[in-house]
């Protein structure tokens, strides 16, 4: 009820317009206002509003930090679906999307992109004790397994290479009701990412997740990375951005922020969005 209202009030909010300055001002001009507008998709770790009704997860708790020491001292979720995150960018919605977004050439041709804050594996949900035996996209091409992902989810390209045609992918709005799907009976399978997958399945008695695997990108293993996406006329608060989240990776201040949101050590990486964007 609380995100509904959330969303309702931030949708309709004022934010800061566009600037013919060369590379953006939004950043001044967020410094003046004292606050930045975050999209967020309600996906837990990655940006959502908890039971208190507080804006949390790995991308909202290190925008706190990172805009603060920017100058902007407070930050404001618009709720919105994953979908919806860069056209919502786009029209001005919200300054700045925190949604622990993948980064993949096609986005990069939309909006800006930080360098990752984490690198991520796929996994799956399955029910327990995996009877048909699913541990990649391979494997659940080869058993006609009925796999589900979410509305936006980069593992609908990831199911399509490896064999599906996505008119026959079961689409949901996330991961909890991919689960709910899985228990049900109504899907075998719910791809999402290694974190999101092994956080939503602790407390569920019929599903587990398989082990984390690399999808395949043009034949070959992928890993992702996942971060922050701006505005493509907002250089210059990107670049400041990006030289604040460098900061913490040397200093490791980043693992201890991401760290408590389930990440671990091995999902800390050094990648850039240069690398992600492919140029």
């Amino acid at each position: 009820m609380l995100a509904a209202g959330l969303l309702g009030a931030s949708g309709c909010s004022r934010v800061a317009t566009a600037s013919g300055v060369s590379g953006g001002d939004l950043l001044e001009r967020l410094r003046a206002q004292g606050v930045a507008r975050l999209g967020i998709a309600g996906e837990i770790p990655f940006g959502y509003i908890d039971r208190n009704g507080e804006l949390t997860g790995e991308g909202p708790e290190l925008a706190k930090v990172i805009f603060k020491r920017l100058g902007v001292p407070r930050v404001q979720p618009v709720p919105t679906e994953f979908g919806s995150l860069i056209p919502g960018l786009d029209s001005q919605q919200f300054d700045v999307v925190s949604a622990g977004m993948y980064i993949n050439p096609e986005r990069c041709a939309q909006v800006l992109f930080a360098d990752p804050d984490y690198q991520m594996l796929d996994a799956f949900i399955v029910k327990k004790g995996n009877p048909k035996g699913i541990r990649d996209y391979a494997d659940a091409v080869r058993a006609k397994a009925r796999l589900a992902t979410g509305t936006g989810y980069a593992e609908i390209a990831y199911a399509v290479e490896a064999g599906y045609d996505e008119g026959d992918l079961v689409i949901v709005q996330d991961q909890v009701a991919g689960l709910n799907a899985v228990e049900a009976g109504r899907v075998d399978v719910f791809a999402g990412t290694a974190l999101t997958v092994r956080e939503v399945v602790k407390k569920s008695a019929k599903a587990e997740a398989t082990k984390p695997f690399a999808p395949l990108v043009d034949g070959k293993p992928h890993v992702d990375g996942g971060g922050f996406a701006f505005r493509r006329t907002e250089r210059r608060l990107r670049d400041a951005f990006n030289a604040e989240l460098r900061k913490m990776k040397r200093s490791g201040e980043l693992f201890r922020v991401l760290r408590p949101f389930g990440f671990s050590r091995s999902e800390m990486t050094d990648m850039t969005a240069k690398e992600l964007c492919g140029s």
